[in-house]
């Protein structure tokens, strides 16, 4: 009977030990794949990755310095109100002119704005990271 009872409790610790050794095996591996796994990169919010201005036209596309051009177009996924700025492209950058508009309603904007410098203008409209196709103006 004592040897029943001595084999009874050795496989008892045995299968004990045997489970304490296959759950911390488990728990290692989603340790080690919990930190080898990519973190998430923050997200933008939804108005924003979906936001795109579609089109951009410009009235007249030649004109003589200091006259002013009509920039109009449309956007998709933006709010009402959200602020658009003009640029050009100069010296290989863009650089923003002081000239804004607002998204309105129907997911349209129009701008006025004076172009100074001669030659041939690349420009577009940017809201934050969104920006529009360029349009090209001759400027006399």
């Amino acid at each position: 009977m004592k040897a029943t009872l001595r084999s009874r409790t050795a496989r008892t610790l045995a299968a004990g030990a045997l489970s304490a050794a296959l759950l911390s095996a488990g728990a290692a591996g989603t340790f080690a794949s919990a930190a080898t796994s990519p973190k998430p990169s923050p997200s933008v919010s939804a108005s924003k990755s979906t936001a795109a201005i579609t089109t951009i036209k410009a009235t007249p596309e030649s004109v003589k310095a200091g006259d002013k051009v009509t920039f109009t177009g449309r956007t998709k996924g933006m709010p009402i109100g959200s602020k658009l700025v003009l640029q050009h492209m100069k010296g290989g950058k863009w650089t923003t002119l002081q000239a804004s508009t607002t998204v309105k309603q129907g997911s349209s904007y129009s701008l006025d704005a004076k172009l100074n410098d001669k030659g041939k203008q690349e420009l577009r409209v940017k809201y934050d990271e969104v920006t529009s196709p360029t349009v090209t103006v001759t400027v006399k």
